[in-house]
């Protein structure tokens, strides 16, 4: 059972991953994702998930600077956006990555999207900043189990991470079990997805039924499904809130109830119907 905010997953190549993170999706750079991680790491969050595309690395590393936290005790995920994708342009935005967050090393590398015929470039630059240890980690977003067969056929290293979109209302549990079979980690993007699960009625009577948030409910779910999840937020009560998920345990019951929401639906596009 994952008790606190120390708790780890243990990724494929020994890497500890925190179950719980805090992600950073949408936030403006400079004070608005300053403020906001400055309130997750002072919370207890020790793992942050940023990307090129949201522009605002450089926000978080300075936070991260900021707070006084020795840099091996957080957890950095960044990720390479698509227009970027290929051999040599993958290591020249993950060069660009490392200088916006201030730091010469990230603990989790991620392919963001998987745009065809470039992802298997793209893994191959992210092969090689993990044999220089300028990752500590490497994986993928929003891949398919398709795509990661492909991947799987063409590299060296297996990812170690799938982060995807995941709550209730998306299981996609044939991905789940391959990424399990395969040894790779599941990991929640948009868990709440963007509030529109909160106001389920189920998710609401479990609230009621636990005295919890209907937020911290999802989070639960996610870490009872031993899915790696980062709610954001950029309000510091909610930051605080979405992290006390470590007193209180859903039913096998209230689990079925909440699995049997899955209705195939997305907040975010499908991989394979993306415009790159």
């Amino acid at each position: 059972m994952i008790q606190n905010m120390n708790d780890a997953a243990e990724l494929n190549n020994g890497v500890k991953m925190p179950w719980l993170g805090f992600g950073v999706y949408q936030m403006r750079d400079g004070a608005e994702v300053g403020e906001s991680v400055a309130a997750a790491l002072k919370t207890g969050y020790r793992s942050i998930d940023t990307a090129a595309a949201y522009n605002n690395e450089r926000g978080v590393g300075r936070a991260l600077a900021e707070s006084g936290i020795s840099r091996n005790e957080i957890f950095l995920t960044t990720k390479v956006w698509n227009s970027d994708q290929g051999y040599e342009s993958a290591l020249r935005a993950f060069d660009g990555s490392l200088e916006r967050l201030g730091t010469d090393y990230v603990d989790l590398y991620l392919i963001h999207w998987p745009v065809k015929g470039r992802f298997v470039q793209t893994w191959r630059a992210l092969e090689r900043v993990y044999a220089e240890k300028r990752a500590r980690a490497i994986g993928v977003s929003n891949f398919h189990i398709h795509h990661l067969e492909e991947l799987l056929s063409e590299s060296k290293i297996v990812p170690a991470v799938n982060q995807v979109e995941f709550h209730p209302f998306l299981l996609q549990s044939d991905l789940r079990a391959f990424c399990r079979d395969k040894g790779i980690q599941y990991e929640a993007w948009s868990p709440l997805m963007q509030g529109t699960v909160l106001r389920e009625k189920t998710v609401r009577r479990l609230a009621k039924k636990h005295g919890k948030s209907a937020a911290q409910i999802i989070i639960r779910w996610d870490l009872q499904h031993e899915v790696v999840t980062i709610p954001k937020s950029v309000h510091p009560e909610r930051i605080e809130e979405n992290s006390l998920v470590f007193d209180f345990e859903l039913s096998n019951e209230d689990m079925a109830l909440l699995d049997g929401l899955d209705a195939g639906k997305r907040i975010g596009p499908d991989p394979d119907n993306f415009n790159f």
